[in-house]
């Protein structure tokens, strides 16, 4: 499967270089002298952004919500990061959960692609975007997290999802 994946971005890597390239001076052209390896790194990179509106994102309580999109971020004009409460509309739920499909929620992002600094000087980035749904007071709707939380958490005042939490970052 990767090797298929990394087959196709590299083909794909050498027309869209192809394209760029039109070397007059006689050197090699771009696509003949980079490596395979540099093709993936270039095309594999993610372009790490704010969470905005239609930002696809993981519910990581037991709500009964799986996936959540973005309708807005409430404070920020460029988008929420962690710690901020958005409203999304769920768009995958379980059956028998306490949200249905459709159903308009407000969230908080535990987990953001994008890094953020920290006081010490270090960064804190993750793999995916999640986000536990709260009500309108601000308490989880679900009564248990799933995955590692920062603990940024509690600076924004969600010390009631920092306690449910199994892991914190």
């Amino acid at each position: 499967m990767s090797a298929l994946l990394s087959s196709k971005l590299s083909t794909v890597g050498r027309s869209l270089i192809r394209s760029f390239g039109n070397d007059l001076s006689g050197a090699k052209a771009p696509h003949e002298t980079m490596t395979n390896l540099s093709y993936q790194y270039l095309f594999l990179q993610q372009q790490r952004t704010f969470i905005q509106m239609r930002t696809r994102l993981k519910v990581v309580d037991n709500s009964g919500a799986k996936r959540v999109m973005c309708i807005q971020a409430l404070k920020g004009r460029r988008g929420a990061r962690l710690g901020d409460t958005i409203i999304a509309s769920v768009k995958e739920a379980q059956p028998h959960g306490k949200v249905k499909k459709g159903d308009v929620v407000y969230g908080v992002v535990v987990r953001a692609a994008m890094q953020r600094s920290r006081c010490d000087g270090s960064e804190i980035r993750f793999d995916d975007n999640a986000v536990v749904l709260v009500n309108k007071q601000g308490e989880p709707i679900g009564t248990r997290i799933y995955g590692p939380v920062p603990h940024e958490l509690r600076k924004k005042k969600h010390v009631k999802i920092l306690t449910l939490a199994e892991h914190i970052a």
